[in-house]
């Protein structure tokens, strides 16, 4: 689906309306005109342009002045964008203690560039920062010989317990998506998968500290849908057993 958008020149500004309507629809049933144009601080005239462009590229259904909703792929792309903004802006506030301002506003003009691989280093390094019970000022060259940051690296000498999630299943061993009962919250400590599937989760938003609720789980085992921000996302087993999470106390 990206390589498809990147395809058809799908600009930085056309991502921010993209982004802006996703929002909008996260707080209220529907997105208008007017509503765009109040968030992203321009005159209702420039959001027609923008969103007759975004519906010939096929990621918003979008009538003159009418109502704005994402297509299915639009939405993909619009989470794929606002998670990039979630953990910049958490990154620059959280560990590099920014000013909210300048975070959200370095987030917002950086999220547009950053890479797949720009985006899984941020969350690895804020789920070590996160779950190292023994950073010392060399935290940083700890950092790069983890488990968290490098798949072919050795189990961590320190055994951080807090590393695979502080709750623990029946099972005996971390307590994943797939161990939480319908209903239950829980919070993300750990996105423990590589590749294709630890990207398609990063890009649905599973970040780490991100709150899920458990909905429903299929009866042969998937898919098992989650609500995560307000919106029903369907997991297959083995990626539910992949996020790691911890239980409120």
């Amino acid at each position: 689906m990206t390589q498809q958008v990147e395809q058809r020149n799908l600009t930085s500004a056309l991502e921010d309306y993209l982004e802006t309507i996703y929002q909008l629809l996260q707080e209220q049933p529907i997105a208008r005109v007017r509503d765009i144009a109040k968030a992203r601080d321009v005159k209702a005239g420039s959001v027609s342009p923008a969103l007759k462009r975004l519906a010939d590229m096929g990621l918003v259904k979008y009538l003159r002045r009418e109502y704005v909703t994402l297509t299915p792929e639009g939405e993909e792309q619009a989470r794929r964008v606002y998670s990039r903004h979630r953990v910049l802006t958490r990154f620059f506030e959280s560990i590099l203690k920014m000013p909210s301002e300048e975070a959200e506003r370095d987030a917002c003009a950086m999220e547009h560039c950053l890479s797949d691989e720009g985006m899984d280093r941020l969350v690895r390094l804020i789920e070590f920062l996160g779950a190292c019970t023994s950073c010392a000022p060399d935290f940083l060259d700890r950092f790069h010989r983890c488990p968290l940051m490098n798949d072919d690296a050795p189990p961590c000498p320190d055994e951080c317990d807090s590393m695979w999630g502080s709750t623990i299943s029946d099972s005996g061993g971390p307590m994943s998506i797939f161990d939480l009962t319908p209903g239950d919250h829980a919070r993300v400590s750990q996105v423990n998968a590589r590749g294709a599937i630890r990207q398609r989760l990063l890009d649905m938003g599973i970040l780490p500290q991100a709150k899920v609720e458990l909905e429903r789980v299929a009866p042969a085992g998937e898919p098992v849908w989650i609500k995560l921000d307000g919106t029903q996302l369907a997991l297959r087993r083995q990626e539910a057993e992949a996020v790691l999470v911890d239980m409120p106390t």
